[in-house]
């Protein structure tokens, strides 16, 4: 049994009070924004998202058994709400022969890149991509987790990831690139 440090306040949105549950809000809504952001790729959705997936929380908060930290099952009905919307908006993520190799290259020359220039390409990647990256590299999920959440095999977890990282490096590339030429051409 995991112990939380807000039970307090938990306990107090259980007994529905309005305070609690606006303090236990503004603890988490910025981490929930994020990580729906990152999945769904559009403020306002991801605001209605997040909106939503505190409504949500409260509602089942007969559920929360304390198994996990309250940002774990909190982050997990965020990403459940933002799968949701992309289902919704059809993306598919493709199913992909389990006969296919899938292997890593290892990259020790490439330059270094800031933090705004990889949330920018990530942006960029298709929803499929974007997702993937976001919930094993960003989330902290594993194939396996991601497998379940997603409805899709291991093998096709680890294809799209390995092809997302690549799809990333060479839009992280290809900017560098141009950004170079530019400088150096005017």
């Amino acid at each position: 049994m995991y112990i939380n440090i807000h039970q307090a306040l938990i306990d107090r949105c259980l007994l529905n009070d309005k305070e609690a549950q606006y303090s236990l809000y503004k603890l988490y809504y910025r981490s929930m924004y994020n990580t729906s952001l990152r999945i769904v790729n559009n403020s306002d959705d991801a605001e209605d998202i997040m909106q939503e997936s505190f409504l949500t929380a409260f509602q089942k908060l007969g559920t929360y058994k304390g198994e996990v930290s309250f940002g774990i099952w909190l982050k997990r009905i965020v990403v459940n709400r933002s799968l949701d919307y992309l289902r919704k908006r059809k993306v598919a993520f493709e199913e992909v022969s389990s006969d296919l190799p899938v292997f890593e290259e290892e990259r020790e020359n490439e330059p270094a890149f800031t933090v705004e220039e990889v949330k920018n390409a990530i942006s960029q990647l298709a929803d499929g991509y974007r997702t993937i990256l976001s919930l094993l590299l960003l989330e902290g999920y594993d194939h396996e987790e991601v497998s379940e959440i997603l409805g899709i095999s291991n093998v096709t977890s680890r294809t799209q990831f390995c092809r997302a990282k690549q799809l990333l490096r060479e839009l992280l590339i290809d900017k560098r690139v141009k950004q170079m030429t530019f400088e150096q051409y005017g």
